[in-house]
């Protein structure tokens, strides 16, 4: 037998239409210029402003050498600007707080790639294959109640 359907105003229910679905805006600059990013790793949170520049690259305040002593943390940094063959073309200016410098400088790698994200849509495939568009969700795990920490137990006697 066929699925009867009932039209639900003659059983007395309101129905409301349902909205049809927005578009996502891209976003452009602000005000000033700037292209936004935020980028989050571990327990570290970076807010990125990017703008077609010469090169600079200021986080909080410093220069990226002197703010990364690491050379694997600056060259993570600059991954995804090298990625897009962008290295003197944007001016990146990062507040971090948070973590440590791995961290941070995870945190900073991710916003500048939302930036450029939202820079230009050409960057996307490039970021996307490079894996700078995802968010590292590894955290730390929580130490367990009665135990010496996250994994670590005291040691287990029957008798």
């Amino acid at each position: 037998m066929a699925d009867l359907l009932i039209d639900p105003s003659l059983l007395g229910i309101k129905t409301t239409p349902t909205p049809a679905p927005q578009a996502v805006a891209k976003k452009g600059p602000d005000k000033a210029g700037y292209y936004w990013g935020t980028g989050r790793r571990k327990s570290a949170v970076a807010r990125v402003r990017i703008k077609p520049g010469q090169g600079k690259m200021v986080i909080n305040g410093k220069e990226m050498k002197e703010f990364f002593k690491a050379e694997n943390d600056r060259r993570a940094v600059m991954a995804p600007i090298t990625s897009v063959k962008s290295e003197t073309k944007f001016d990146v200016f990062a507040n971090v707080e948070g973590g440590g410098p791995t961290g941070q400088a995870g945190a900073v790698l991710l916003g500048i790639a939302r930036a450029l994200k939202d820079y230009d849509d050409n960057f996307l495939p490039a970021l996307r294959d490079g894996g700078f568009l995802t968010r590292d969700g590894r955290m730390k795990e929580r130490k367990k109640p009665g135990q010496k920490g996250a994994r670590k137990k005291f040691q287990f006697s029957k008798r």
